[in-house]
Protein backbone atom coordinates (compact mmCIF):
# COMPACT_ATOMS: atom_id res chain seq x y z
CA UNK A 1 0.00 0.00 0.00
CA UNK A 2 2.73 2.40 0.69
CA UNK A 3 4.02 2.10 -2.63
CA UNK A 4 0.79 3.05 -4.26
CA UNK A 5 0.59 5.85 -2.46
CA UNK A 6 4.44 7.03 -3.55
CA UNK A 7 3.51 6.67 -7.08
CA UNK A 8 0.80 8.73 -6.76
CA UNK A 9 2.44 11.03 -5.13
CA UNK A 10 5.20 10.94 -7.99
CA UNK A 11 2.56 10.84 -10.66
CA UNK A 12 -0.22 13.58 -9.95
CA UNK A 13 2.49 15.95 -10.58
CA UNK A 14 4.38 14.74 -13.27
CA UNK A 15 0.88 14.38 -15.38
CA UNK A 16 0.20 18.38 -13.58
CA UNK A 17 3.12 19.53 -14.53
CA UNK A 18 2.78 17.45 -18.93
CA UNK A 19 -0.60 19.13 -19.25
CA UNK A 20 0.52 22.69 -18.07
CA UNK A 21 3.43 22.18 -20.62
CA UNK A 22 1.09 21.20 -23.45
CA UNK A 23 0.56 24.17 -25.56
CA UNK A 24 2.53 26.37 -23.59
CA UNK A 25 4.55 27.89 -26.41
CA UNK A 26 2.88 29.90 -29.13
CA UNK A 27 5.54 30.12 -31.68
CA UNK A 28 7.72 32.70 -29.84
CA UNK A 29 4.90 35.50 -28.65
CA UNK A 30 5.08 33.82 -25.27
CA UNK A 31 7.70 35.11 -22.73
CA UNK A 32 8.86 31.74 -22.03
CA UNK A 33 9.83 30.38 -25.38
CA UNK A 34 7.70 27.48 -25.24
CA UNK A 35 7.44 24.69 -26.92
CA UNK A 36 4.85 25.38 -29.93
CA UNK A 37 2.09 23.36 -28.33
CA UNK A 38 3.36 19.78 -27.61
CA UNK A 39 1.49 17.95 -25.42
CA UNK A 40 2.55 14.90 -23.80
CA UNK A 41 0.02 11.95 -25.10
CA UNK A 42 2.12 10.01 -27.71
CA UNK A 43 0.58 8.86 -31.07
CA UNK A 44 -2.31 10.24 -32.99
CA UNK A 45 -6.01 9.17 -32.32
CA UNK A 46 -6.47 5.56 -34.03
CA UNK A 47 -10.03 5.80 -36.26
CA UNK A 48 -10.27 2.99 -37.76
CA UNK A 49 -10.06 3.43 -41.76
CA UNK A 50 -6.42 5.18 -41.76
CA UNK A 51 -8.21 8.27 -43.59
CA UNK A 52 -7.54 10.52 -40.62
CA UNK A 53 -5.41 10.60 -37.64
CA UNK A 54 -2.05 11.00 -38.85
CA UNK A 55 -2.52 11.23 -42.83
CA UNK A 56 -1.00 7.96 -43.54
CA UNK A 57 -3.58 7.61 -46.10
CA UNK A 58 -2.87 10.62 -47.74
CA UNK A 59 -6.81 11.09 -48.49
CA UNK A 60 -8.68 13.72 -47.08
CA UNK A 61 -11.69 13.41 -44.41
CA UNK A 62 -14.54 14.25 -44.62
CA UNK A 63 -15.81 17.57 -42.63
CA UNK A 64 -18.55 16.98 -40.73
CA UNK A 65 -20.60 19.36 -37.93
CA UNK A 66 -21.51 17.93 -34.64
CA UNK A 67 -23.45 19.90 -31.45
CA UNK A 68 -21.06 19.87 -27.87
CA UNK A 69 -20.97 21.65 -24.74
CA UNK A 70 -18.93 24.38 -26.82
CA UNK A 71 -21.51 24.54 -29.85
CA UNK A 72 -21.42 23.49 -33.38
CA UNK A 73 -17.70 22.35 -34.05
CA UNK A 74 -16.16 20.82 -36.76
CA UNK A 75 -15.47 17.16 -36.85
CA UNK A 76 -14.24 14.68 -39.25
CA UNK A 77 -16.17 11.67 -41.04
CA UNK A 78 -15.56 9.50 -38.15
CA UNK A 79 -16.69 12.41 -35.70
CA UNK A 80 -12.86 13.27 -34.40
CA UNK A 81 -12.44 17.06 -32.76
CA UNK A 82 -10.31 18.92 -35.52
CA UNK A 83 -8.79 22.00 -34.30
CA UNK A 84 -6.42 25.14 -34.50
CA UNK A 85 -3.29 26.37 -33.30
CA UNK A 86 -3.07 30.24 -32.39
CA UNK A 87 0.56 30.51 -33.07
CA UNK A 88 -0.05 29.22 -36.97
CA UNK A 89 -1.25 32.86 -38.95
CA UNK A 90 -4.06 32.66 -40.25
CA UNK A 91 -4.16 32.06 -44.43
CA UNK A 92 -0.66 32.27 -44.70
CA UNK A 93 -0.54 28.90 -45.97
CA UNK A 94 1.77 27.64 -43.61
CA UNK A 95 1.65 25.58 -40.39
CA UNK A 96 4.33 26.09 -37.02
CA UNK A 97 3.37 22.47 -35.87
CA UNK A 98 6.50 20.61 -36.30
CA UNK A 99 8.73 17.80 -34.64
CA UNK A 100 6.98 17.08 -30.96
CA UNK A 101 4.13 19.67 -31.52
CA UNK A 102 3.48 17.49 -34.68
CA UNK A 103 3.52 14.47 -32.61
CA UNK A 104 0.79 15.50 -30.23
CA UNK A 105 -1.54 17.64 -32.92
CA UNK A 106 -1.57 15.37 -36.39
CA UNK A 107 -2.01 17.36 -39.06
CA UNK A 108 -5.52 16.47 -41.06
CA UNK A 109 -4.17 15.30 -44.16
CA UNK A 110 -5.69 17.02 -47.38
CA UNK A 111 -5.38 15.81 -51.12
CA UNK A 112 -8.77 15.48 -52.97
CA UNK A 113 -11.44 18.10 -52.06
CA UNK A 114 -13.08 16.43 -49.28
CA UNK A 115 -16.82 16.11 -49.07
CA UNK A 116 -17.92 18.67 -46.74
CA UNK A 117 -21.35 18.39 -44.13
CA UNK A 118 -22.73 21.82 -42.57
CA UNK A 119 -19.29 23.15 -42.99
CA UNK A 120 -19.37 26.90 -44.22
CA UNK A 121 -16.31 28.16 -44.17
CA UNK A 122 -13.37 28.01 -46.95
CA UNK A 123 -11.78 24.66 -47.29
CA UNK A 124 -8.69 24.58 -49.02
CA UNK A 125 -5.25 22.84 -48.22
CA UNK A 126 -1.46 23.74 -47.85
CA UNK A 127 1.79 22.17 -47.67
CA UNK A 128 2.34 20.59 -43.87
CA UNK A 129 5.72 20.77 -42.36
CA UNK A 130 6.25 16.79 -43.04
CA UNK A 131 5.44 17.91 -46.60
CA UNK A 132 1.83 15.90 -47.13
CA UNK A 133 -1.15 18.19 -47.91
CA UNK A 134 -2.68 19.25 -45.17
CA UNK A 135 -6.55 20.74 -44.69
CA UNK A 136 -7.20 24.00 -43.50
CA UNK A 137 -10.11 25.42 -42.54
CA UNK A 138 -11.30 29.41 -43.06
CA UNK A 139 -7.32 29.42 -43.68
CA UNK A 140 -6.52 27.81 -40.21
CA UNK A 141 -4.09 24.54 -40.60
CA UNK A 142 -6.19 21.79 -39.47
CA UNK A 143 -4.60 19.16 -36.61
CA UNK A 144 -6.03 16.56 -34.61
CA UNK A 145 -5.03 16.22 -30.77
CA UNK A 146 -3.29 12.90 -30.13
CA UNK A 147 -4.67 13.27 -26.47
CA UNK A 148 -8.94 12.49 -27.63
CA UNK A 149 -9.04 8.63 -27.88
CA UNK A 150 -13.02 8.63 -29.26
CA UNK A 151 -15.11 10.99 -31.34
CA UNK A 152 -16.75 14.04 -29.75
CA UNK A 153 -13.62 14.01 -27.06
CA UNK A 154 -12.59 17.77 -26.79
CA UNK A 155 -9.54 17.34 -24.52
CA UNK A 156 -7.35 19.37 -26.91
CA UNK A 157 -9.61 22.31 -26.18
CA UNK A 158 -8.01 25.18 -24.66
CA UNK A 159 -4.36 23.47 -24.33
CA UNK A 160 -2.03 25.91 -23.51
CA UNK A 161 -4.50 28.46 -24.48
CA UNK A 162 -3.33 27.58 -27.93
CA UNK A 163 -5.35 25.12 -29.04
CA UNK A 164 -9.19 25.62 -30.16
CA UNK A 165 -12.30 23.89 -32.09
CA UNK A 166 -13.17 25.86 -34.78
CA UNK A 167 -16.96 26.80 -35.46
CA UNK A 168 -18.33 25.56 -39.09
CA UNK A 169 -17.66 29.33 -40.36
CA UNK A 170 -13.97 28.69 -39.14
CA UNK A 171 -13.80 30.72 -36.39
CA UNK A 172 -11.83 29.40 -33.27
CA UNK A 173 -14.11 28.67 -30.35
CA UNK A 174 -12.06 30.09 -27.64
CA UNK A 175 -13.79 28.89 -24.27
Amino acid sequence: MKTGHTLKAVAVPLLLLTLTACGAGDGGSSSDGGDSGNGGYGAPPATGDGDSGGGASGEAPGLRTADTRLGTIVVDDDGMVLYQFDSDDRGSGTSTCEGQCAQNWPSVPGGETPDVDGVSGEVGTITGVDGRSQLTLNGWPLYYYAGDQAPGDLSGQGVGDVWWVLTPEGEPIRD
